[in-house]
């Protein structure tokens, strides 16, 4: 119990502290007056070893709720020293078609975390550009032209949430991406939507930018500060540094979420089938642009929970409602018919039974 309070409430925990203080024993041997204590009340040295006692049980109770108090309006200072490394950080990396680079990543997760099928973060997305339309959409190409990413100045990209201290390892992987000749994959594909770029918090400011530009430097590659709407990179071995605060990242449609690259074999079923498990569990959202999906069956599909409840909230109340209707007896829901019948009855028969008068 001690243990428990102590880990859970510092506060119990300086308290314990305070109290495991002792009373010096005394050394050497005794005289019989002193043995016989105090003629009255007691020793100076013993009423000075108390008040030190409880002066300090006061100080560090004072401290202990001073801090406790700190940490309730501050709940993340407690672990920001522990935690500041391995914290969760949205990044995102980008070179050409993205299907083939959400592939990669999600290997890359399950390798390097040993997240499962239902973990993985890795979602294809847009990013790079300076605006989204008044909406906040980004869209892939579309009929009807709506928040093109191209137009907007979006280039495609494959956004996830990793540890901090796991962004070198991801930005090796990503810089293999490039091959032996610095180059995307897909260079049939030009223009701005299929430049290089990476996204970090701060951009070069990020802590981990060192080891990023190092594990670039050795495939031969340069990193650029990017400005918003980049050109292409195609042919000149550079990728643009974004900082995710001025240029965040914008998932994209479910439709190009687990997709197949049509540059190598077909990932299979069980890959493209996890689309539609992240569109249930909602680490997939429905963006309101076009797309594969009916968007008010898969809003309804992600707040299930929630329309189910107010659902059960409304028969509870609508039977509640029934029960007191009929405890009130209310008279509305009982006919009259035989009420007044002996009223309007034109004779009453000897057994109590009426006969009605007609005319004529």
């Amino acid at each position: 119990m001690k243990n428990l309070l102590t880990t859970s409430f510092p506060l119990f925990s300086s308290l314990f502290s305070a109290t495991a203080y002792t009373v010096p024993k005394p050394t050497g041997v005794q005289t019989p007056a002193a043995r016989a204590g105090p003629p009255v009340g007691e020793s100076s040295s013993n009423s000075s070893n108390r008040r030190a006692f409880l002066s300090n049980i006061a100080t560090t109770a004072t401290s202990a709720i001073t801090s406790s108090s700190i940490i309730a309006l501050n709940p993340n200072r407690a672990t920001a020293a522990t935690t500041t490394e391995d914290a969760q950080e949205n990044v995102y990396f980008g070179v050409g078609c993205f299907w083939h680079v959400q592939h990669e990543f999600i290997a890359a997760e399950q390798t390097l975390l040993g997240r499962k099928d239902n973990e993985v973060t890795s979602l294809t997305g847009y990013a790079g550009g300076l605006k989204a339309d008044k909406e906040g959409r980004v869209c892939y190409h579309n009929f009807q032209s709506i928040a093109d990413y191209g137009k907007l100045g979006h280039g495609e990209v494959v956004g996830m949430t990793i540890p901090s201290s796991t962004i070198r390892d991801f930005a090796v992987e990503y810089f293999k991406l490039f091959g032996d000749v610095g180059e995307r994959v897909d260079t049939m594909d030009k223009g701005g939507e299929y430049r290089s770029l990476l996204g970090l918090p701060g951009g070069r400011k990020h802590p981990m930018y060192d080891q990023v530009e190092a594990a670039a430097r050795d495939r031969g590659m340069t990193l650029e500060d990017g400005k918003g709407n980049d050109p292409d990179t195609l042919g000149k071995r550079i990728v643009y540094v974004m900082d995710t605060k001025k240029f965040p990242f914008y998932q994209a449609e479910v439709y190009h979420q687990y997709h197949n690259d049509f540059l190598s074999d077909p990932y299979g079923k069980q890959y493209n089938d996890l689309a539609d498990v992240a569109v249930a569990d909602g680490r997939i959202q429905i963006t309101g642009c076009p797309d594969r999906v009916h968007q008010i069956k898969t809003m309804a599909k992600q707040n299930e929970n929630i329309i189910l409840g107010s659902i059960g909230v409304a028969t509870v109340a609508l039977i509640l409602c029934v029960m007191y209707m009929l405890w009130m007896r209310p008279r509305f829901l009982y006919m009259p018919i035989y009420e007044n019948y002996e009223k309007d009855s034109g004779e009453t028969l000897a057994d109590g039974t009426g006969t009605e008068m007609v005319d004529g």
